[in-house]
């Protein structure tokens, strides 16, 4: 079986909790047993007298049932041209038949069995990575629709045209693949989200561990972004359709597998080219083996320990279980290229706004004036700005609406660009703006970066909100954690050198560049890689499509725009910048295990010529050489396949 057979998940069949006998191909295994028998047999023949050509002819007709598949393969890799397990492990097996050692050609044939049995094992163990996400996502889920609407066109009663008490809305049952975009999607405490979206009513704790690896539940409500493949844990929500099916976080990350089976990293590329190179000096130092000795045992046991096996299976492996990896901590890569790429990465280049930022103005801090607290504060700027359609007015409710304050009701409301606004509330003049508005007021120490909003209650200062872009929870753990690991950051702005160093402070960055367009940032990169750096880019927006695309690896964060997605070649999902660091982390260590096997091959197959030469190893112990260490290969990249969750298993709750 090749390694880059594609994922094909069946409907309805959770493959990751098959037992191993359900997942063994029986086929392979009949075929396995039928040559190892038959070499026992043949074998018994042999000491019992039986003459060569019947066991001659048996032995032939065994071979090409068992090896069959293995001829097959073996000649659609001579046409790319590329080495396999198949191809070496043939050459084998003719060489030993070719003089008649059918003991040690059928020998060879069941051990190459099987090893293709464990590679095809450890292969669907690394994709299972995965198809289990999307075997996870409900075949049916409930929807809310009016009843004078079609699938993706719910309207309010308004644009209905009715009053809202006529338009009846009724919850239906319908498949996952009728689902659109708009639709509102109703998911019962304890059921799995099924699509990517926004919560317009209700609020629970999330579990997004299937997709993050973070065990612990993300409370979420009204306004907030979930993900297809979490279980709402405690509580109801109500989510309005944004991405489904393929357009959703698992379905991006299951085609991205797909794809990635298809792609060659330059290193697998790489192992390639060694394989095929060290079986061509296989076969040279079985010329010189028989040219020296005459000896036809040893030469056959050279070309047949010396496989490349390790190398050429371990490595798709390898790329293929470490993309699982990536997609369980939070991050898709989008082919194996990528992942290599990553692997090397000297140099991380962040965007702030929306990156290192949250990109949206949140309150810093309250400061009440004296005989004056927070709440009051907050309540009275809440209530005059209640219907304010500005970010730093809707940054104000949101934190009262957090508090869970009661707002007044506003009456006489003025709206003053470039001021603030001022309303009546309860027969006192609310106003809340800049020092233009409320001359009276006074502002406070703030960070860098802050705008400050006075506000006053009948000409009478009573306190200052500050509001910002907050720095993310995750931003300054993330740059230290890529410090920690010997790679330069740096931070590229549109923003002013005040705001810039100010969050470049926050989040531990040492080297910022302000007041940039994107174009410049594209020219930076450029100047970066020009100077032999191996550079990534991290961004979220339109404008930092140019220099995405432009790096060596484009990192987009998920509450970026489609645009920033679209041009990346990595994106976080869940925007929590340490699963950057993390996926840097996998794929170091994909490359490692990659020239682990390379270093261990070339040992092994350098040994194993030597003693074969020298006939200590005879051809039957040459190929259990040959296989046991290509298991060996296998296995120690099938140790970067993350553990997998059974669909039954409880979601962590705290």
């Amino acid at each position: 079986m090749t390694a880059d057979a594609a994922v094909q998940p069946v409907a309805g069949v959770d493959v990751a909790s098959q037992t191993l006998w359900e997942r063994m191909d029986k086929r392979d295994l009949a075929r396995t047993m039928l040559v190892g028998v038959s070499t026992i047999l043949v074998l018994i023949a042999g000491h019992a007298g039986i003459a060569r050509l019947p066991m001659g002819v048996f032995s032939v007709l065994v071979l090409v049932i068992g090896c069959w598949e293995m001829l097959v393969e073996a000649w659609d890799d001579l046409r790319k041209p590329r080495m396999s397990m198949e191809l070496s492990m043939l050459l084998a097996i003719i060489a030993a038949a070719a003089i008649g050692e059918w003991v040690s050609a059928l020998a060879i044939t069941t051990f190459a069995l099987a090893a293709e049995i464990l590679e095809d094992l450890s292969m669907d163990r690394g994709r299972d990575a995965l198809t289990d996400l999307m075997a996870f996502l409900p075949a049916r889920v409930l929807v809310r629709r009016t009843a004078d609407t079609g699938p993706g066109r719910a309207r309010s009663a308004d644009e209905a045209g009715a009053p809202r008490d006529v338009v009846e809305e009724a919850v239906q049952e319908i498949p996952l693949e009728d689902v659109v975009v708009g639709d509102l999607v109703v998911v019962e405490p304890g059921g799995r989200i099924p699509v990517d979206g926004v919560v317009e009513n209700g609020s629970a704790g999330v579990d997004q561990s299937r997709l993050t690896g973070e065990s612990l539940p993300v409370d979420v409500g009204r306004g907030d972004h979930v993900l297809a493949g979490s279980i709402a844990v405690s509580g109801a929500l109500e989510i309005r359709v944004e991405r489904v099916g393929e357009d959703s976080a698992f379905g991006q990350i299951i085609a991205t597998v797909r794809e990635a089976q298809d792609s060659r990293a330059p290193v697998q590329r790489l192992a390639d080219r060694l394989a095929g190179a060290l079986v061509l000096f296989a076969i040279a130092a079985a010329i010189l083996t028989f040219v020296v000795t005459r000896d036809a045992r040893a030469t056959i046991s050279v070309v047949i320990v010396a496989g490349a096996c390790g190398i050429a299976a371990g490595t798709p492996l390898a790329i293929l279980a470490s993309i699982a990896r990536a997609a369980h901590t939070g991050a898709f890569v989008k082919d194996g290229t990528h992942l290599e790429v990553l692997s090397r990465v000297d140099t991380v280049v962040f965007d702030k706004t929306g990156t290192l930022t949250a990109g949206r103005a949140e309150v810093v801090s309250v400061h009440p004036a004296p005989g004056h607290d927070e709440n009051e504060v907050l309540e009275a700027a809440a209530t005059a700005e209640w219907h304010s359609e500005h970010p730093l007015g809707r940054a104000i409710v949101a934190l009262a609406n957090q508090r869970a304050l009661t707002p007044g009701e506003a009456r006489d409301v003025v709206h003053t660009p470039g001021l603030g606004v001022s309303a009546l509330v309860e027969g006192r003049r609310v106003e809340v703006g800049n020092a233009r508005l409320v001359p009276g007021g006074r502002e406070v120490e703030a960070p860098g970066g802050t705008t400050q909003v006075l506000v006053a209650i009948d000409a009478e200062w009573v306190g200052t909100i500050v509001l910002g872009d907050s720095v993310r929870d995750s931003a300054s753990a993330c740059v230290d954690s890529l410090l920690g690991m010997g790679i330069s950051v740096l931070m590229l702005t549109g923003d002013n050198e005040a705001t810039a160093h100010a969050i470049a402070e926050q989040t531990h960055v040492g080297d910022v560049r302000s007041g940039l367009l994107p174009t410049d940032k594209h020219t930076v990169i450029g100047q970066l890689r020009a100077e032999g750096h191996v550079v990534a880019m991290v961004g979220d927006g339109v404008n930092d499509a140019p220099a995405l695309a432009a790096a060596d690896v484009g990192i987009a964060v998920g509450s970026g725009t489609d645009v920033a997605r679209e041009s990346a070649d990595v994106v976080l999902v869940t925007s929590d910048l340490m699963d950057l660091t993390r996926t840097v982390q996998v794929a170091r260590s994909a490359r490692r295990t990659i020239m682990a096997n390379f270093v261990g091959t070339l040992i092994v197959d350098g040994i194993g010529m030597v003693l074969a030469a020298t006939g200590v190893l005879g051809p039957v112990a040459a190929a259990l050489v040959h296989v046991t260490s290509e298991s060996v290969f296998i296995l120690n990249s099938a140790r970067l396949i993350p553990r997998r969750r059974s669909s039954e298993e409880s979601p962590s709750r705290t």
